[in-house]
């Protein structure tokens, strides 16, 4: 299939006849198809008012009552309509979608006989379904290694494409970089439209959401953003964290969610850290964000990469040495991508030079590689040394429940940098500090950005601690 003009078909269907199709028979025809495909009440809630206007020079037109039907049907359904107009008559490559001068009365009923629902769409209109929703082919549960890090959110996820609890909403995904945030998302929205092919499901990223938000005020568009992303079934919205400082992209937003859960239509979200720890935002829209359900995805430990590299080398059909995943996965433990990045570089170098690729070749292959992830290696040990040594308190202090000042914000500080320069979660964070919980870590978190701003001389001092320890 081809996006250009419009949408051209991937084959040519075998068919008896040539000439126009015309008339509200010929439509039935059409009708009948398309139903098949998008289930009886997608077809009856978009193309119930739907007639046909004709043919011309192998473009059709279908006429529908309003624009919010032209919005839908061009984002979501324009390949099965195409092939469903295929199958009737030979000759039609192209299709439009043109608004009615006139409504059409509501709640009209087409003369159709009833079909057989298909309750699942076949792979191929799955995958086109998938497309015009924006998400990733490759993207899907079967496709991702589930390990300690992951297991929560992985479970959150599927419960969410099957529907099992309505507490899930929204979904709120959070993790550093290459993680699987976006991999999870995505296979939600396979598995919907999988599961219920009738409904509507919009990804996007945040940036394209607020890129799209101001053209649509330049161009005077505005309604028709707005019915467009406010009459999604789920809404996937990617790194949401990009909001930050954008005041009426945030309003609008907040709006857009505000209709959707009314209407108790799923939302699912990712951001690289927690919602309370998003800088610039609202806090009404924080408080959206937290009423749902927050999972945390994590680095993926020894065994899950491991995992990981030996599915990747499978999907590829390259050949690499169980020494070699072993030291891939031993030396690269920051993220997933960074993981596939280092396989796909010492494959590629094993495919060119046509021979197997020693422990010692990939080392220096991956010299940049593995310098850099020696020096993400900061740990919360590490950092309470560092933070205890600067302010000359004790190493017990960091673990201890002594609370005068002159401890209580030294360790603070040392929660804080735990946070921003190592992948343990809240609760991994807590613990390391004498068995507390995840609200102490967020308040010190909280207390020792507000201190920054108060105090100048404190950020440079927190800043000599971190190029240590990056040192």
């Amino acid at each position: 299939m081809e996006n250009g003009e419009g949408f051209l078909a991937d084959t040519e269907p075998q068919r008896t006849e040539l000439g126009s199709i015309h008339g509200e028979g010929d439509w039935q025809k059409i009708a009948g198809i398309l139903r098949k495909s998008i289930g009886a009440d997608a077809f009856q809630r978009w193309f119930g008012g739907a007639s046909w206007g004709g043919t011309e020079n192998g473009k059709g037109t279908v006429v529908v009552p309003g624009e919010i039907h032209q919005v839908w049907i061009e984002t979501n359904y324009l390949p099965e309509l195409l092939f469903a107009a295929g199958e009737a008559q030979e000759g039609i490559h192209h299709i439009n979608i043109a608004v009615a001068e006139s409504a059409v009365t509501p709640g009209r009923q087409p003369v159709l006989s009833e079909p057989q629902v298909r309750k699942q769409l076949p792979g191929d209109m799955l995958d086109k379904r998938a497309k015009a929703a924006g998400l990733n082919h490759d993207y899907t549960f079967a496709n991702f290694v589930v390990g300690s890090n992951s297991q929560f959110a992985h479970a959150a996820c599927e419960a969410v494409s099957a529907k099992k609890s309505v507490g899930y909403n929204p979904l709120f995904i959070h993790g550093g970089p290459g993680l699987g945030k976006t991999h999870l998302m995505h296979a939600v929205g396979r598995e919907i439209l999988r599961r219920r092919p009738d409904c509507r499901v919009i990804y996007l990223t945040c940036e394209k959401f607020t890129n799209e938000f101001i053209e649509a005020i330049r161009k005077g568009d505005i309604e028709k953003f707005r019915r467009r992303y406010r009459s999604s079934d789920v809404l996937l919205i990617d790194d949401v964290q990009f909001l930050a400082g954008k005041e009426r992209s945030q309003e609008e937003f907040f709006h857009t969610f505000n209709t959707l859960l009314d209407g108790r239509n799923q939302v699912v979200i990712t951001s690289d850290r927690p919602a309370c720890e998003i800088k610039s935002i609202e806090p009404r829209l924080i408080s959206r964000f937290e009423c749902g359900l927050a999972v945390e995805l994590q680095p993926p430990q020894l065994e899950t990469r491991m995992a990981i590299l030996k599915k990747k080398i499978l999907e590829w059909k390259v050949t690499v040495d169980d020494s070699v995943i072993e030291f891939l996965a031993e030396n690269i433990r920051s993220n997933v991508r960074r993981l596939e990045g280092a396989l796909v570089r010492v494959a590629t170098f094993a495919s060119l030079a046509g021979e197997s690729v020693s422990v010692q070749k990939v080392e220096y292959l991956l010299r940049d590689f593995i310098q850099e992830e020696a020096s993400r290696q900061v740990t919360i040990d590490g950092i309470q040394r560092a933070v205890a040594e600067t302010f000359d308190v004790r190493m017990a202090d960091m673990i201890s429940r002594r609370r005068p000042a002159s401890i209580a914000f030294p360790r603070q500080i040392a929660m804080y940098l735990s946070r921003s320069m190592t992948h343990n979660s809240l609760v991994e964070i807590g613990e390391s500090f004498g068995g507390r919980d995840h609200g102490t870590v967020i308040h010190a978190c909280k207390k020792v950005t507000a201190e920054i701003g108060k105090q100048p001389g404190l950020r440079e001092r927190i800043e000599r601690i971190e190029n240590h320890l990056r040192r």
